[in-house]
């Protein structure tokens, strides 16, 4: 694959006039221009007119490590701009330059239904915002454009974000050892789920949860648990 061209993207900011002026003067942001939601949407139009797909992958909980009662107002509520709105938001902003027929896709967790002890900081409320909203964004965007919308709900990888959770690897571990297919998860295999829900091969498929993890999702017992040997 042939990378044309990255953008700057601090999604968690929809236009220049929402940025704090402590933010603009920031390090982390010099020398770069144009990075907030509306203004990228405005420069992928200018250097490419038209888009057929929108990927949806980021999240951050800056207290992802604190219990929920312990979570303040502040990270609950960074966790649900970065997590949830941002989809809206790149959506909101793209779709007047996505050709009819387009997809838009998203990553969510199994944490939105089920309790993941150590998943914490509202990131769990945040997946499951990010669902909820997929469905009502498949009705207002299939309507008003013939845009679908879907996410996908995948299991453990070891991934860079993943790791600052802090217990991945048992994640991993529990899955391989309770999933009906009992085998690694592959990075690969979500990337097949998305290529697939992207193309023309899903062309009525929309405002879905589609599970790629092996169907961990299906189990309702732990089949390792010690009260089973």
């Amino acid at each position: 694959m042939e990378i044309t061209k990255v953008y700057p993207l601090d999604a968690v900011f929809d236009n220049l006039e929402d940025v704090p002026e402590d933010v603009k003067s920031n390090k982390r942001y010099a020398g770069s221009t144009k990075w907030t939601v509306q203004e990228v949407a405005e420069c992928v139009k200018e250097d490419f007119g038209s888009i057929d797909i929108l990927v949806h992958s980021l999240a951050n909980g800056p207290e992802v490590a604190k219990p929920l009662l312990e979570t303040s107002r502040k990270g609950y509520l960074a966790a649900i701009s970065a997590s949830s709105y941002s989809y809206i938001s790149l959506l909101k902003h793209f779709i007047p330059i996505m050709n009819p027929g387009g997809a838009a896709i998203s990553l969510t967790y199994i944490a939105s239904e089920r309790i993941i002890p150590g998943y914490g900081g509202g990131m769990s409320s945040a997946k499951a915002a990010l669902e909820s909203d997929t469905r009502v964004l498949a009705y207002e965007a299939g309507r008003s454009k013939k845009i679908r919308v879907n996410t996908i709900s995948a299991g453990p990888l070891g991934s860079r974000a993943a790791k600052s959770i802090g217990f991945i690897e048992k994640m991993i571990e529990y899955s391989y050892k309770n999933a009906p297919v009992q085998k690694e998860m592959l990075a690969e295999e979500v990337g097949n789920a998305a290529a697939f829900l992207v193309s023309p091969l899903a062309s009525a498929v929309t405002g879905s949860v589609v599970y790629v993890d092996n169907g961990l999702n299906a189990m309702g017992l732990a089949s390792d648990s010690p009260s089973l040997l």
